[in-house]
């Protein structure tokens, strides 16, 4: 069947190319994706920008990539939960608390849901959020450097899935739990699973000057699989949605005694209703021990602290504050319009879209319409919830986004396609296949009040045949579809790197006149910084040196030192001089243990290198800066451990 439905893919990707080779007028075909006039809609000229900003998940890369639309040309990799040699994160000294865990260091991590900041529901641009879906973590993310400033771990979780989505006034970030776990954690039998583990579902403050994270509470929910969730916005500003599966409580071959039940839920977390329980003294502090690692944009430098105990709330005990609002069948995607009034949830296993209705939500609980209970935790009669259901003859539906004209645009994964229909209606209106087992799409602002419905871009799970092969594994597929029509266009293919899972996306308009151009050295206050040439100089701590190096096109100062011996530990504290945008200085040394060092224009980095072997060794700066960067060079001469020679150093007067 797999098979004969690629052959099926393979013939209609044949058919497109013979409508795109056939049309000889000029026109557009209906199908659009090799006429001219779709090629013009994502073409960006030389020397031309494009409209918006893409930031994909790097799924197991453990980083967040920038893209521009409509051209699918890729901007950026930011280092986020793995080390990153093109750069140096997570190996210089000042980024490697950035990756500090209760775990100890932990240098990659499955990164999945990026959300942009938001006020009044509407993007900011201010930051961008990711999870952490391995080590449960949550980092922010500036859009003026685009670098991470912030990571906070997430204790009493497990599989952080259901993140990082943000409140739309950008109250909370919230961390939902895949995996329920005992909590606190123990050694007990798995078999035991069931009425003993806990699903936490973690509200984290973000503050609204600097962005800084808290962990302020933590719902302790029933022990099932947490997968997606979005805020409430609008009239359901307020209220926090998850979709739940394994409701049964299954601990072993969960493909199969994980789906009984004919419905799942989508859990409604009312968190201004929890927050004031919190704040007149409720909930029940837990010990806890979670890493908080915080970069300061000024002295370049991060620091890890160890958080020791977490707030935790018994949902049961503050009623009205949670409701189950049943939802066929494993519901993946869980998404709200932008109006707030519609709540969708995806069931995997189900060929129909479930739509519930804030406002029949709203009643059922007033009227307490109830079907039985849950742990505690009501559970609201399906019919009295339901605001229709979307018959869209697809399978496995997965996540939805929307434009600003009252359409949503779901996609399916088994059928391979992505379905557009009415909000209210819910007719539908197009379907489009993808190529192939689509997972999330994204249209700019589609998670907002405020969509910008030109454009959507589907994250596609397998490449096949869509590029030039690349050995029995490939890059990941994103499309691009025009949406700004009745019917939506496919436009264009583009790679992607690592598995993209989710998009955020905004407008250019928004961040590049912000975009951070330059560190300012006048501004560095870094503890190691040299800020004038004349400041250079190499001292010795026992076996520690300390280098105080200046960078600037095209001469290390100091670029000759000697008296290094083997078995010395040297601290090459290196400070960018240039006042440039775009005139990074790169440093590698051989035998350099850690990765080579990119150094912003008035930053300061700081890399360790054990020399082991006597020698002369070169260093010098990987970055290609001017016409001269051959030239940008030093070397060290390392002694014997026992030898006698002082640290003397050249200024390159």
């Amino acid at each position: 069947m797999k098979k004969y439905k690629h052959y099926v893919f393979a013939l209609l990707g044949v058919s497109l190319l013979l409508a795109g080779c056939g049309n000889q007028t000029g026109k557009s075909s209906s199908n659009g994706a090799l006429s001219s006039s779709a090629a013009e809609k994502v073409y960006v000229a030389p020397g031309e920008q494009d409209e918006y900003y893409a930031f994909l998940s790097g799924g197991y890369s453990g980083n967040l990539t920038v893209y521009g639309l409509p051209s699918g040309r890729m901007f950026k990799e930011i280092p986020v939960f793995s080390q990153f040699p093109t750069s140096g994160y997570g190996y210089s000294e000042e980024t490697k608390p950035m990756l500090n865990t209760s775990f100890g260091f932990v240098p990659w991590d499955d990164a999945h849901h990026p959300d942009i900041s938001q006020t009044n529901g509407e993007l900011d641009g201010r930051w961008i959020f990711i999870n952490g879906n391995n080590t449960p973590r949550i980092a922010r993310i500036s859009l003026s450097t685009f670098e991470t400033e912030e990571i906070i771990e997430v204790p009493n979780s497990a599989g952080n899935h259901s993140s990082s989505f943000i409140t739309e006034n950008t109250e909370y970030v919230v961390a939902g739990t895949r995996f329920s776990v005992p909590v606190p954690q123990r050694d007990m039998p798995i078999n035991e699973y069931k009425g003993n583990f806990k699903g936490a579902l973690s509200f984290i403050s973000v503050a609204p000057d600097n962005g800084r994270l808290n962990l302020e509470f933590q719902v302790l929910m029933p022990g099932f699989n947490y997968d997606l969730s979005h805020p409430g916005r609008g009239k359901s500003h307020g209220w926090f949605f998850f979709t739940t599966y394994n409701t049964e409580e299954a601990n072993s071959l969960m493909e199969v005694n994980s789906s009984q039940n004919d419905k799942d839920f989508i859990a409604a977390i009312n968190w201004k209703k929890i927050e004031e329980y919190v704040k007149n003294g409720g909930g029940t502090k837990m010990p806890a021990n979670y890493a908080h690692n915080v970069y300061d944009e000024h002295t370049h430098t991060g620091t890890s602290t160890m958080k020791k105990e977490v707030l935790t709330v018994d949902p049961t005990e503050v009623p009205g504050a949670v409701f189950f609002l049943p939802t066929p069948k494993s519901p993946h995607g869980c998404d709200v319009d932008p109006t707030g009034q519609y709540i969708i949830g995806n069931g995997k296993l189900s060929a129909d879209l479930t739509v519930h209705s804030f406002d029949k939500m709203i009643a059922a609980i007033e009227g307490e319409k109830f079907d039985g209970e849950a742990y505690g935790i009501p559970i609201l009669k399906f019919e009295d919830v339901l605001a229709g259901t979307v018959k869209s003859g697809g399978l496995g539906p997965l996540h939805t986004e929307f434009d600003a004209n009252g359409n949503a645009y779901t996609t399916f994964f088994i059928s391979s396609e992505v379905v557009k229909w009415k909000l209210g209606t819910w007719e539908v209106i197009d379907r489009k296949p993808t190529f192939y087992s689509v997972g999330h799409l994204m249209i700019p602002g589609g998670n907002s009040r405020k969509p910008f419905g030109k454009y959507v871009v589907a994250m596609n799970k397998i490449t096949k045949d869509r590029y030039l092969p690349t050995g029995p594994e490939m890059e990941h597929s994103a499309q691009i579809y025009d949406i700004s029509g009745e019917k939506m266009e496919l436009i264009y293919d583009f790679p992607t790197h690592g598995e993209p899972h989710y998009a955020a996306g905004c407008p250019a308009e928004l961040l590049a006149p912000k975009s951070k151009k330059i560190y300012r050295l006048s501004e560095n206050k870094h503890e190691f910084a040299t800020i004038s040439p004349n400041d250079a100089r190499v001292e010795r701590n026992g076996k520690e040196v300390h280098i105080y190096m200046s960078t600037i096109r095209s001469h290390f100062t100091p670029d000759n030192i000697e008296g290094i011996k083997v078995g010395d530990k040297v601290y090459f504290h290196i400070t960018n001089h240039e006042q440039d945008f775009d005139v990074p200085h790169g440093f590698s040394i051989i035998g350099q243990n850690t990765s080579e060092l990119l150094v912003m224009p008035g930053q300061t980095k700081t890399s360790i290198w054990e020399p082991k072997q006597v020698g002369v060794w070169p260093f010098y700066c990987t970055d290609f800066c001017s016409a001269l960067h051959q030239e940008m060079q030093g070397y060290v001469r390392v002694s014997p451990a026992n030898s006698n020679i002082e640290l003397s150093w050249s200024l390159g007067e």
